[in-house]
C-alpha cells in the first residue's frame, strides 16, 4: 500500500457532513498511487484518522502541489493544526458495505447488519454516494418492524445517551414530537414551556427541517441559541425543567443527522427511517414517555386513516421494545396550523399565543393545549381528563410566557426584537367568490422555501384563510414574503401556477369540517 506524507491545508468549504479531500492534479502523489477523483482516501495525523472522499483540482490557489486540503467538515474530524503533516492511503471498503449490497438487492437485514451500517455511518465510513443507496435502499425494500427496530436501536448506540434519574428519581421524562409535514404546527414551542412550568422534565431536541419551511430548530433559532453542546443543554435543562435545541451538537443519535443531509435532497421520509429517527432521537435525549402527533389528510405525510394505524402500530412495536412509553395521537392535517410558514413568521404565532395576544392563531393555541394536556396526564399525580385543564390554566395565568423567557435566556438570547417579515411581497387572491374548501400543504410548504424559507429565517407565507372561511373575488388568501428578488420570483411564479388553494360552496367541504372540525 503506497503512503505518502503531505502538508495539510484547511479550505473552507462546507461540504455538509462529509469529508473531503483536495489533492492537485500535478501532485506527485496523485500519479504514483494512482489517485483518482471521487476515490475513498485515509488521511491519518498525529494518531488519529479519517476516512474522506477525494476531489482533484488544478487551481494552486486552493491547493498546492505538495498539499493535502480538506474540507471545513474533514478538518474539524481530524483534529489537527492547519500546516500539520499527514498521510493518505487508498482506503479500505467500510466493513458493512457487503450488508448494504444485500439490502440493495432487496435482502432483509440482521440485528449485527445494520449496527455495522450505522456504527460506519456514524464515524463518516460512508460517501454521500454510499449514504443515497442505503437511503434509497431501505426506501424502496421497506424495512420489516424487526429492522426497524435494530436500526434504531443502532441508531442510539452510535451516540450519546442522556441520563435524567438523578433529577427525576424515578418520575417521567417527557417530550412530544410530530412527524411533520404540516406547514406552521409550531406546536413543541408551546408545549415545552407548558409542560416544565408544570414541573416535568422536557429535554427537547429537534432536527432542522428536512422538507419543510421550517422545523423546530430553524425557529427556535430565531430567539436563542439552538447548537448547545451535551453539557450545556443538560445544565440548562436542569435550570430550566426545559430546552428546545438542535440534537446535532449534543451527538445523540449522530447518524440520523448524516442521513438526513442525504435525505433532505431526495426529500425520502420512509416509515422505517422516520420510525428510526424519532426514536432513536428521543431516547438517547432521556425521555421516558412520548406524545406524538400523527397528522392525517389528502396533502399529510400520511394520507389516509389506514395508513396512519399502521404507522402508529409500527411507533408502538418498537417503542414498546425499547422501554419508551408513547401515546400516537392521531390529529387533523387538511391545512397548516397557524398563520405564519417559515421561521420567523412561526416564532410570531407562537409568542403570540404565549402573550395570549387577541390575534393568536387560535387552531395553534388549542392543538398545543390538546398535546400539553397529554404530555400532563403523564404526571402520576394527574387525574385523566384534567390535563388539558392544567395546561390552558399554565398558558392564561403568563407561567408558560415566563417559562418561554427563562428557557430563552439561558440558551441564549437573540439580540434586538423579532425581525419582521422579509420585505419583497406576493399577495395571492381568490379568483371567485365561495368558501376555501381545500388548502394543499405541499404547495404550500414548496412556495415558502422557494421564497427562501428557512435559511432566510424572514422569508415564508402569512396565511389570511383558512379552511371553511368566505372569501370574495379578489380577498388576499396569503402573502409571500422573501428577501431576495430570485427567491420572489420563483415562489410567485409558482404561486400563480397554482396557489394551492381551493374555493368552492360550502357543500365542497370535507364532511367532518362542516360538521364542526372534528380531528379523524
Amino acid at each position: 500500500m503506497t503512503v505518502a506524507t503531505l502538508r495539510l491545508r484547511r479550505v473552507g468549504i462546507d461540504t455538509f457532513r462529509e469529508n473531503v479531500a483536495y489533492l492537485h492534479r500535478d501532485c506527485p502523489v496523485v500519479r504514483a498511487a494512482g489517485f483518482q477523483a471521487l476515490s475513498k482516501v485515509q488521511v491519518q495525523a498525529n494518531g488519529r484518522s479519517i476516512l474522506a472522499v477525494l476531489n482533484v483540482v488544478d487551481d494552486a490557489r486552493l491547493v498546492e502541489v505538495c498539499e493535502l486540503g480538506l474540507s471545513e467538515e474533514a478538518f474539524a474530524r481530524i483534529g489537527v493544526a492547519d500546516g500539520h503533516e499527514a498521510s493518505i492511503t487508498h482506503a479500505e471498503p467500510p466493513r458493512s458495505i457487503a450488508a448494504l449490497h444485500r439490502k440493495i438487492d432487496g435482502e432483509r437485514l440482521g440485528r449485527d447488519d445494520l449496527h455495522a451500517i450505522i456504527a460506519d455511518i456514524a464515524q463518516a465510513r460512508y460517501s454521500k454516494v454510499e449514504l443515497a443507496a442505503f437511503v434509497v435502499a431501505t426506501n424502496q425494500f421497506e424495512l420489516d418492524r424487526d429492522e426497524v427496530l435494530h436500526l434504531t436501536e443502532a441508531m442510539i448506540a452510535a451516540g450519546r445517551r442522556l441520563d435524567w434519574h438523578h433529577e427525576v428519581g424515578g418520575g417521567p421524562v417527557v417530550d412530544k414530537h410530530c412527524i411533520g409535514g404540516i406547514p406552521g404546527n409550531r406546536t413543541s414551542m408551546l408545549v415545552v414551556p407548558i409542560v416544565a412550568a408544570h414541573g416535568m422534565l422536557c429535554p427537547k431536541t429537534s432536527s432542522r427541517a428536512i422538507t419543510s419551511p421550517a422545523g423546530t430548530a430553524d425557529t427556535m433559532d430565531v430567539l436563542a441559541e439552538v447548537a448547545l453542546p451535551f453539557e450545556r443543554l443538560v445544565a440548562i435543562v436542569r435550570e430550566t425543567r426545559g430546552c428546545l435545541a438542535w440534537g446535532g451538537t449534543a451527538e445523540l443519535s449522530p447518524a440520523d443527522d448524516i442521513l438526513i443531509s442525504v435525505e433532505r435532497p431526495l426529500a425520502i421520509d420512509s416509515p422505517g427511517q422516520m420510525v428510526a429517527s424519532i426514536l432513536s432521537k428521543k431516547i438517547a435525549a432521556g425521555s421516558t414517555h412520548l406524545v406524538l402527533d400523527i397528522p392525517v389528510g389528502p396533502s399529510a405525510k400520511v394520507r389516509s386513516m389506514p395508513d396512519a394505524q399502521r404507522l402508529k402500530k409500527l411507533f408502538e412495536y418498537v417503542a414498546t421494545r425499547l422501554g419508551l412509553q408513547l401515546d400516537a395521537v392521531i390529529t387533523d392535517g387538511r391545512q397548516p396550523i397557524g398563520c405564519g410558514v417559515g421561521p420567523v413568521l412561526e416564532v410570531r404565532d407562537v409568542m403570540r399565543v404565549l402573550e395570549n395576544h387577541p390575534e393568536a392563531p387560535s387552531d395553534l393555541r388549542q392543538k398545543a393545549l390538546r398535546l400539553a394536556g397529554r404530555v400532563i396526564e403523564f404526571d402520576p399525580d394527574v387525574r385523566g381528563g384534567d390535563g388539558f385543564r392544567i395546561a390552558r390554566d399554565i398558558l392564561d395565568s403568563g407561567r408558560a410566557l415566563a417559562r418561554m423567557n427563562a428557557i430563552i435566556d439561558a440558551q441564549g438570547r437573540r439580540p434586538g426584537p423579532l425581525p419582521p417579515p422579509a420585505s419583497l411581497t406576493h399577495e395571492v387572491r381568490a379568483e371567485l367568490d365561495g368558501v376555501v374548501t381545500a388548502i394543499d400543504n405541499l404547495r404550500i410548504a414548496r412556495i415558502a422555501r422557494l421564497a427562501g424559507a428557512p435559511q432566510v429565517a424572514e422569508a415564508g407565507i402569512d396565511l389570511l384563510k383558512k379552511l371553511g372561511d368566505p372569501v370574495a373575488r379578489g380577498d388576499v388568501l396569503y402573502r409571500i414574503h422573501a428577501r431576495f428578488e430570485a427567491d420572489h420570483t420563483f415562489a410567485r411564479g409558482l404561486a400563480t401556477r397554482d396557489g394551492g388553494y381551493r374555493v368552492g360552496e360550502a357543500a365542497d367541504l370535507p364532511r367532518e369540517f362542516a360538521a364542526g372540525g372534528a380531528t379523524p
